[in-house]
């Protein structure tokens, strides 16, 4: 992979988020998370996947809060400076 865009994010899944109760009333505290995003070519999708199951799960058989990876088709990417489409954008 040689192009992503990583971003600091704050949510909550399995492992929750907790609540806050020195505020007025409870509010939930959201907990710190890292996300990627990674657009690539149909024969990069396996190996990505792996290599960020490999990097990103906690020692042993992983933890809950250790994410998720979401695979989606990518109809299109344009590129906004010169407008090039498809394969050559990415």
């Amino acid at each position: 992979v040689s192009r992503m865009t990583v971003s600091e994010v704050q949510g909550y899944g399995r492992q929750r988020g907790y609540i806050d109760e020195s505020v007025i009333g409870p509010s939930i505290r959201f907990v710190r998370k890292v996300k990627l995003e990674i657009a690539v070519n149909d024969e990069f999708v396996e190996p990505t996947i792996q290599t960020i199951l490999k990097y990103a799960r906690s020692e042993g058989e992983g933890r809950i809060g250790d994410g998720k990876i979401f695979v989606l088709p990518l109809e299109d990417v344009v590129r906004v400076r010169t407008g090039e489409r498809g394969r050559e954008a990415i």
